[in-house]
């Protein structure tokens, strides 16, 4: 049998591809003063506008132990608000406060200022998006 190699592991690449973007990422959210977990929560959130703590994260493919304290974070920052469900008092619902939405047309320009530093083509970028979401598909 071979003995493995790191530079033939699928998922070293992909960890290390991670990592590298999500420093890619680190200047252009300095100026809205967020990391790239509370980019994502806010991603979904100037989509969804609220939805419950347990949606967002099947989302994210986040646990609550790593998602609460995103979330007491972002609200600490007054960009969200967490609140008990009336209708079921074991779900929290987190909502957009209007401070959080504000920081949405700051945000738009971010995938793009991203792209530039990639330099793929958008054939390519479509490409290896299909591929990723087809594997994370495949294995979530």
């Amino acid at each position: 049998m071979k003995m493995p190699v790191l530079s033939d592991q699928l998922c070293f690449k992909l960890y290390a591809l991670s990592r590298q973007i999500t420093s890619l990422y680190r200047p252009l959210l300095e100026e809205l003063d967020m990391t790239y977990p509370q980019y994502l929560v806010m991603l979904v959130l100037w989509e969804q506008q609220q939805l419950s703590v347990k949606e967002l994260g099947t989302l994210l493919y986040l646990d609550s132990g790593t998602l609460t304290p995103l979330l007491k974070r972002l609200e600490k920052k007054e960009l969200l608000t967490r609140r008990r469900d009336p209708a079921d008092e074991r779900s929290v619902i987190v909502q957009l406060t209007k401070t959080g939405g504000s920081l949405q047309h700051q945000a738009e320009c971010i995938p793009e200022e991203l792209n530039k530093t990639l330099k793929l083509k958008e054939a390519e970028y479509i490409s290896v998006r299909s591929m990723l979401d087809n594997l994370l598909r495949e294995i979530a």
